[in-house]
């Protein structure tokens, strides 16, 4: 090894391995924070497409300075628009998991059942027709 690589490496001690590692979680968090900005801005209704262009503006052409400020201007404002979307995504999930509970099960079996009693009560389908469809609800062939 050459005397400029062994100098390299011992001044690449474990101060500058932390030093690099801290500087490279920065970095991330930083790009983390211009993806949120940038979301938040563009889903915000309250807001004018005006207003965008310039908090895009703003957070483009000084980006350290329009994020803190974005941060501080309209905090508020990206935790409500997260829980908004939590909670819409989960009444949409709430619904999901419904239909798709409701279409099986006992529940949609005795729902079944009592279609087809109510269509033979009403002389639509004979008894053959109503064990056939009854079998196929409760989960026979």
């Amino acid at each position: 090894m050459s005397t400029q690589t062994i100098t390299a490496l011992s001044t690449f001690g474990t101060g500058q391995v932390f030093w690099s590692m801290l500087w490279f979680f920065c970095f991330f968090i930083w790009i983390w924070l211009l993806i949120r900005v940038f979301s938040d801005i563009f889903r915000s209704h309250d807001m004018s497409g005006w207003a965008k262009a310039l908090w895009i503006v703003f957070v483009i052409v000084l980006p350290y300075l329009g994020v803190l400020v974005y941060l501080i201007a309209r905090g508020k404002e990206m935790s409500q628009h997260s829980i908004e979307d939590a909670q819409a995504m989960d009444a949409a999930q709430r619904q999901y998991i419904q239909n798709v509970a409701g279409s099986g099960g006992a529940g949609g079996a005795a729902d079944e059942i009592a279609r087809l009693a109510d269509l033979k009560d009403k002389g639509v389908i004979d008894e053959a027709e109503f064990q056939a469809g009854k079998a196929k609800a409760l989960g026979g062939s």
